[in-house]
This record gives structure tokens, C-alpha cells and sequence, in this order.
């Protein structure tokens, strides 16, 4: 009887495991076992181990092989514990050193050839190695420069299994392979397109001003070619670079949903994703099979979702956005366990007045019926609509208009109402105004001010519902920033109101 052990890390959302990876080796009929709750990728590592060893000129182990993968109650998946389910199968048959392999964590696909393939999440697979104070790490050539992002790691990169026992004193001839190239797809990253391309619309583009100053969700309504997708499309450009810890949070997660280029670096600049409206819920918040992966919503996190023609998205998709909307974190629950990722994202959506897009004002143009305008906006549904700060027209543009200003000259101000809202919520968990719960912001502010007393009166009239309330205030916190006031005025409180309920009148 012989055992041999190493470490592998589980993902379970954004959350890394390290899991113990122990191989028992007896002298009884042959076979080889593979338990712990593994998913179907995992349990068809005992092929992939086993052509890999043969191939990398080591000796198959003729015993009965039991894996285990420690602690046993928690759910794994993928195949990157292929490396180190063959390390604990070598130490425990003699044929490397196991006391060097045991302390290291080994990530990576074997392929039947013996080489290392890349695989997902490593970024945060490899920091939550570190911060279970195991910080040397072997993973694939092609994961090496993601793996060096993380701060305190000892990282060992490995082209064939050969090269690793080889490490480890095993009595084996490294083979001269070309390394595995990473064939992740990351996103095409086009240019920031500039603010001053959009002619006109200056009321539209105050609301997008507002938005980037202070986190909030946009609604833009108007007929086609009023440059709603334009103007949506041009908002990561006023916003800020991400700090530190927002770099890591969203590089972690596309490393996880497969969108990472090491190559390129930590993710810098917030993330823009413009779903299809065919897109289905799982698609926009994540699933798949076994552990649910990250969806665009997650993918977008830091940055902004924008959904074209957002009428035509399913109810179910639109529906999902609520939790994200207001906790900032998606929970999706499937047979394998509960996975959470953070969705903190800036939700923009653009959409017609009615069917036939012409409803402008009058509607000279319009051929619908109002009741078909009713029921085609009314796929927005309320609690949806309720959850959006602001909401504007865009109404036709007219023919002459003058340049407006640029994307630099709008992020220099966006950037000054930033810092002194994170001045102000210094000692807070938050960021940004769109943050903030209503009742500090009434508490900072005193029962007895004046917009105060304008908003209760709002409420009483049933112009606004409760969370309406509150999120007018923080628009109206947003709006104080960009003037450099140090509170929030009746005409700011007004100038927020007006930006929230101007598309409820279509």
C-alpha cells in the first residue's frame, strides 16, 4: 500500500477551494477511482492521467487507484486537476519524490500526448492558493502570465508532465514539445468612441453625464436614429480607470469566464457588454452545467450592460436583473451547489416609443394604435422601470446643431463629482451615490431639510414610490457633485426628478 498527495484548487463561483488531492495505491485487482464529487469532465481525467503517464515514458502503476478529492462534500469541476491527480498517482507509486510534490499546487489539463493544456480561472485559483498560504504553483506555459498577476506567488510553468516529475526527481526524459498556445477568444476591445460625435441631444447628454458620475442605471427612449446606441456606447469613455482591487475583481472574473488576455494585463477600464436581445437568462447571468459560469451581466461588472431594443429581450432575462439591480451580486443555484459572482454593473438600456419606432411627440408618423404603444413598452415592466434612475427622451435631432464636448472634457468632471462623493463616504463599503442606501443619505441630510420635506411630498402625492424616493435623492446627490455643492438643493432634487420620469409620459 502506498500513498502519495499534492493540492489542486475548486472554484465555486468566485470563491477558490484548495482541495487536498490524496492517491492511494493497493496491491489488488487493477482499476482506478476517482471520487469526491467530480463532474463528468473531471471523471474523464482517469483516461487523460493515464495515456499522459504512459506517454510521458513512465510506468502505469498495475494496482487498484483511488483518488480522493478532499474535502469530499464539495462539488468540483472542469479538468484542472488533471496535473495534479497524475503527481499524487506518481508519488504514491515511488516514482517521484512525495514529500517535494506534496506542499505544491498543481493546476492544468493534460492532453493524451502528456502536454498541459491552459484552463480557466486560474487568476483567482491561484490568489486563493496564496491566501491558503500555498504559494507555489505549477500551472501550464500558457496560463504563466496570468498566473504572475497575482501578488506573492511562486509560479512554475510546465510545457509536458515529463518536465514536472523530472522536477520532482523522477528518472524520465523531458521531450522537446511546443508548448500549448491559449486559444481563448478574448473580446474584440474597439477604441472608446468620443461624446462629441453626438450631435445635439444635449439633454440626453447631461443624463448620460450624470449617470457616469454617479453609477446610475439609464433608460433612453426615442424613435431610431437619435443616437440612443451612440450615446450608450460612449459612456465607459466618462468613466474612470478602475482602481486596484476593482482590476482584480473584474480581470477574475472573465479569467473564469474565458475572456481573460494575460497577454494584455490586469482589466483597467471598465467593461462594456451589448448582449443580443436573443440572448437567453442564462446567457445574461450565468449557468451552464455543473457549476454555473459568469454571464454577460457578471462580465459587465464595474462597467456597463446595455441591452438594445430592450422590449424585445425575453421577460425572463429583463426579470433576472432585478436581484443584480439592487444587492450587486448574482446567486445562481443549480444540482452542483450555489455559485456567487458580482454584478455591480451600470445597466443602460435604449428603446422605440411603440413598434414602428416613429412616435415622436405628436406621432404624425406613428401607425400604432396607443394600445399597442401601452402594450409594447409595457414589456419594461414597473418594478424593472422602478429600479432605473434615470430615464429620458431622445427626441429627433434637428438639422444644424453645433459640436457638443468631448469625452475627455465630461470625464474630467465625472472624475471631480466622483472624488467628492468618495471623499464623502469615506469609512463606507461604498463607491459610488447609486450605492448608497436611501436612509443614510436622509440621515446625512436631516429630517427638516428642505428637500427632505419636497421629496416625503412626492411620496404622499404618489409620484414616487419608496425606493423612487431613494433613488432621486442619490441623482440628486450626483447632480450636487457635478455643481460642487456640498448639499443637494431644491433645484437639484427637481433637475433629479425630471431626469427620472420623463420616459413615463410615452
Amino acid at each position: 500500500m502506498a500513498l502519495g498527495r499534492t493540492y489542486a484548487v475548486a472554484l465555486v463561483g468566485m470563491r477558490a477551494h484548495l482541495v487536498e488531492v490524496e492517491a492511494h495505491l493497493a496491491a489488488s485487482i487493477p482499476a482506478f477511482s476517482l471520487v469526491g464529487l467530480p463532474d463528468t469532465a473531471l471523471s474523464e481525467a482517469r483516461d487523460r492521467v493515464r495515456a499522459a503517464v504512459v506517454c510521458a515514458g513512465l510506468t502505469w502503476p498495475n494496482r487498484r487507484i483511488t483518488v480522493n478529492l478532499s474535502p469530499a462534500t464539495l462539488p468540483k469541476s472542469g479538468s484542472g486537476f488533471d496535473l495534479a491527480v497524475a503527481v499524487s498517482v506518481l508519488a504514491g507509486a515511488g516514482l517521484l519524490e512525495a514529500g517535494r510534490a506534496a506542499p505544491v499546487v498543481h493546476l492544468g489539463e493534460l492532453g493524451l500526448d502528456g502536454r498541459l493544456r491552459p484552463v480557466r480561472g486560474v487568476l483567482p485559483a491561484v490568489a486563493g492558493a496564496v491566501a491558503a498560504g500555498r504559494s507555489c504553483v505549477v500551472v501550464p506555459s500558457a496560463n504563466a502570465d496570468e498566473a504572475r498577476l497575482v501578488p506573492g506567488a511562486d509560479i512554475r510553468p510546465a510545457d509536458h508532465l515529463a518536465q514536472v516529475a523530472a522536477w520532482y526527481g523522477a528518472e524520465v526524459e523531458v521531450p522537446d514539445v511546443m508548448a500549448v498556445a491559449d486559444t481563448t477568444v478574448s473580446p474584440v476591445t474597439l477604441p472608446e468612441a468620443d461624446l462629441a460625435d453626438v450631435l445635439g441631444q444635449d439633454e440626453a447628454r447631461r443624463g448620460l453625464e450624470v449617470a457616469a458620475a454617479g453609477g446610475h442605471h439609464l433608460l433612453l427612449v426615442g424613435p431610431p436614429g437619435t443616437g440612443k446606441t451612440m450615446l450608450a456606447q460612449r459612456l465607459p469613455g466618462l468613466l474612470p480607470d478602475l482602481d486596484a482591487d476593482a482590476s482584480i475583481e473584474v480581470t477574475a472574473v472573465h479569467s473564469v469566464a474565458g475572456t481573460f488576455d494575460a497577454a494584455q494585463g490586469l482589466v483597467r477600464r471598465p467593461p462594456f457588454e451589448d448582449p443580443h436581445h436573443t440572448a437567453t437568462p442564462a446567457a445574461i447571468v450565468g449557468g451552464g452545467s455543473g457549476v454555473a459560469r459568469p454571464g454577460a451581466a457578471s462580465r459587465a461588472h464595474h462597467g456597463v450592460l446595455f441591452l438594445d431594443e430592450a422590449p424585445h429581450f425575453a421577460a425572463a432575462v429583463l426579470q433576472s436583473l432585478r436581484q443584480p439591480l439592487e444587492h450587486g451580486e448574482l446567486v445562481l443555484h443549480r444540482s452542483a451547489g450555489a455559485a456567487r459572482y458580482p454584478a455591480r454593473f451600470q445597466l443602460v438600456m435604449a428603446a422605440n416609443p411603440c413598434p414602428c419606432g416613429r412616435f415622436a411627440g405628436k406621432g404624425v408618423d406613428c401607425t400604432c394604435r396607443a394600445e399597442a404603444r401601452r402594450r409594447y413598452f409595457a414589456r419594461l415592466s414597473g418594478p424593472l422601470l422602478d429600479r432605473v434612475d434615470l430615464q429620458l427622451e431622445v427626441p429627433l435631432p434637428r438639422s444644424a446643431v453645433a459640436p457638443g464636448e468631448s469625452s475627455r472634457q465630461v470625464a474630467g468632471r465625472v472624475c471631480a463629482a466622483r472624488d467628492r462623493a468618495r471623499a464623502r463616504l469615506g469609512g463606507t463599503r461604498w463607491r459610488t451615490n447609486s450605492e448608497v442606501p436611501g436612509p443614510w443619505l436622509r440621515g446625512h441630510m436631516g429630517r427638516k431639510d428642505p428637500v427632505a420635506t419636497e421629496l416625503a411630498h412626492a411620496v404622499d402625492r404618489q409620484w414616487l414610490s419608496l425606493r423612487g424616493a431613494d433613488r432621486v435623492l442619490r441623482v440628486a446627490w450626483t447632480i450636487a457633485d457635478l455643481a460642487g455643492a456640498e448639499h443637494p438643493s431644491a433645484e437639484h432634487l427637481g433637475e433629479a426628478m425630471v431626469l427620472r420620469t420623463r420616459a413615463g409620459v410615452l
